[in-house]
């Protein structure tokens, strides 16, 4: 890939043997994000501003390799295994076992085994990316939880926050909003309205975020299936 982009895992090499072949990747100390954040320990390590900072640089590499990679290219498998940190809790995305090169002018769509809970057709790597960050609020792996959070009538943004890190303080309230948001809009199940990594990035690039009012009053099912998303600019 021509002029990686810097949060994604780097390749160093690799060696033929026989039957086998071993990759070379970048050493990651502190593993897995879904380890990270199945131990307790490490999750209140992983603080809100830090969570908000990793979903940030996912999106950024998301967008990076659909729309700047020469050539672009579809991951197909963002899951919170393949997202890997550093000792100084960095966000790289890793395992490109599934990855393609895109076709923009094809419309063709390839029937694979995906990580369980993060599946969708059509544009994969943004539903997954919105999994990734719902995960990241969560503080769990999702699996069919997501169809009961997104089918209750009553469940609050809010009221989903991973208990084990303290209350949102105003510092930090407006990007987890941000995140809340632009997650379930990540996750429409229809995938017109459904957005792009590329408008993904440029929002968490903006300067126009949500209320701490936005986890408060919109309950999670009218975030999944709003048809519009208005916060920062249009989609261009």
């Amino acid at each position: 890939m021509k002029n990686l982009h810097r949060n994604i895992v780097k390749l160093h090499g690799y060696c033929l043997h026989k039957r086998c072949m071993f990759l070379v990747y970048e050493f990651m100390e502190k593993g897995s994000l879904f380890c990270a954040l199945s131990n307790d320990v490490e999750a209140v390590e992983l603080d809100w501003a830090k969570r908000a900072n990793i979903i940030k640089v996912i999106a950024h590499a998301l967008s990076y390799m659909h729309h700047e990679c020469i050539p672009t290219i579809d991951h197909r498998d963002i899951c919170s295994n393949n997202i890997l940190l550093n000792f100084e809790l960095e966000a790289f995305v890793s395992d490109f076992g599934m990855t393609r090169l895109l076709d923009l002018n094809s419309s063709n769509q390839t029937s694979i085994d995906r990580t369980y809970g993060y599946f969708a057709l059509g544009e994969s790597d943004v539903y997954n990316f919105g999994v990734v960050a719902l995960e990241m609020l969560m503080g769990r792996h999702l699996g069919k939880l997501l169809t009961s959070l997104s089918s209750s009538q009553s469940v609050m943004p809010n009221e989903i926050l991973d208990k084990r890190l303290p209350p949102l303080n105003h510092l930090v309230a407006q990007d987890i909003s941000l995140v809340a948001a632009i997650s379930f809009a990540c996750l429409r199940t229809k995938l017109k309205s459904r957005l792009t990594v590329k408008w993904v990035s440029q929002q968490f690039l903006s300067h126009k975020k949500p209320t701490m009012n936005s986890l408060q009053a919109v309950p999670l099912w009218q975030l999944r299936n709003k048809e519009t998303y208005t916060v920062g600019e249009s989609e261009t």
